[in-house]
């Protein structure tokens, strides 16, 4: 069934009246569906398995330090120079951290909270901290905001990156924005790679703050699926301007091998990376070194990691499939629906008609249908037009994924055609 929003009259009676009759035969089937988080499934994992029973001879690494014992703060060189290699990063600016990501930039924003960064005022003695948030946007960067007091201001995101011209304006005239949030390739949930430029004036523009941070989040940096996209290299642009402690640059592999079972790395410039092992040598006295040592062994080259995931990328290109199929057939004749096209990463983004997405949400939960709540991609969750919905493929099954994705299309109409009737 295609209709559009100006449907009226009559023949939105009856179009109402048959959603309705499909949304209760739904109801009825009690299913249980979820596509709120982007979760591997169990055949993603099973690439992985690997990892588990590869048998390591030798604890001993090419340093000569057993990585069953103390030390190696900052990671094992043989993890540093794989990431290195694969990234094109500087080896020396790299720390192995923990298994999470995240949990690295929780700890980076702690720090500056309490300590300050490169000898400027710590955040908690300020009036006002805030920061950059590109939306729709990654619902755990803003709360970690939340958690902090830290204000966010919404930049728009566009075709190529977010809005850099009123980034431009904002950060060179309030000495309180301190950072931006940014996942540069793939964005979560747009799929969005930021362009040459967009990288080029991030990393030259003129800053009130002299301790702004560009919060670099290259969760999905190798997670082709249709195409591979190309991103600048942020640190070899901002060597340019002398702007390399402005990033911290953060990558990890939980959505390459197991998620909270991998590693993740923190880099920047050399001043920044210096302060930040240096605080690291009180938080820890070294992260799990085996758990480094199995993540090269199962690896080995940056081929080895790219062969990986091309392995991966053919999982996931089949759910892609699925959901933009579905989309494009129910919804490409038609102005109730919209979404993003990605290239790779984990998400699609659909925007509904304005005031739909949270009863588009509501509607599918109640038929068994979990997703990501309505406004998410937001900070404070507050999506002002109320029309962004995440979509996660990758946990179900693809027969349970063809199964949600009709539960969603038709809460998607229900849900417009309930505000056209009461709008007339």
């Amino acid at each position: 069934m295609t209709f559009s929003s100006d449907i009226k009259g009559e023949e939105l009676e009856s179009v109402k009246s048959q959603l309705d009759a499909e949304y209760e035969a739904i109801k009825n089937k009690k299913l249980s569906l979820d596509m709120s988080r982007g979760k591997p499934a169990a055949e993603q994992l099973d690439l992985s398995n690997g990892i588990l029973t590869l048998p390591i001879h030798n604890y001993i690494n090419c340093e000569g330090i057993d990585v069953r014992n103390y030390g190696i703060l900052d990671g094992i060189k043989e993890c540093k120079h794989l990431f290195s290699q694969l990234l094109n990063i500087k080896e020396s600016n790299i720390i192995i951290g923990g298994n999470s990501s995240l949990n690295i930039i929780y700890d980076s924003i702690a720090r500056y909270y309490i300590f300050g960064k490169l000898g400027s005022t710590p955040w908690c003695r300020l009036d006002k901290v805030k920061f950059l948030c590109p939306v729709p946007g990654y619902d755990r960067h803003f709360a970690i905001c939340e958690e902090f007091g830290i204000d966010m201001i919404n930049i728009p995101m566009k075709a190529d990156g977010p809005d850099m011209d009123m980034i431009e304006e904002l950060v060179k005239n309030d000495a309180s924005i301190k950072g931006i949030f940014c996942v540069p390739l793939y964005s979560n949930p747009t799929g969005t790679c930021y362009s040459d430029q967009v990288v080029e004036r991030l990393a030259g523009m003129e800053t009130a703050a002299e301790d702004f941070t560009i919060f670099w989040d290259n969760a999905y940096g190798i997670h082709h699926i249709y195409e591979e996209e190309k991103l600048a290299n942020i640190f070899d642009v901002c060597a340019k301007y002398g702007t390399e402690d402005r990033v911290l640059y953060f990558f990890s592999t939980s959505k390459m091998t197991f998620p909270g079972s991998g590693v993740a790395f923190i880099a920047s410039g050399d001043k920044a990376i210096a302060e930040i092992r240096k605080r690291f040598s009180i938080q820890t006295i070294g992260y799990n070194k085996i758990n480094q040592m199995r993540t090269y062994c199962f690896f080995k080259t940056p081929e080895g990691v790219r062969e990986h995931m091309k392995a991966l990328g053919k999982l996931l290109r089949e759910k892609f499939d699925i959901v933009l199929d579905k989309l494009n057939s129910e919804f490409g004749n038609s102005d109730l629906l919209t979404w993003d096209h990605p290239k790779g990463g984990y998400f699609i983004s659909v925007y509904t008609l304005p005031g739909c997405a949270k009863e588009t949400v509501r509607l599918a939960k109640e038929c068994g249908l979990i997703l990501t709540d309505a406004g998410s991609a937001y900070p404070y969750h507050n999506d002002p037009e109320d029309r962004n919905i995440r979509i996660a493929p990758s946990y179900p099954t693809n027969e349970d994924l063809k199964k949600a994705m009709e539960v969603f299309c038709i809460c998607v109409k229900l849900a417009a055609v309930n505000k056209i009737a009461k709008e007339n």
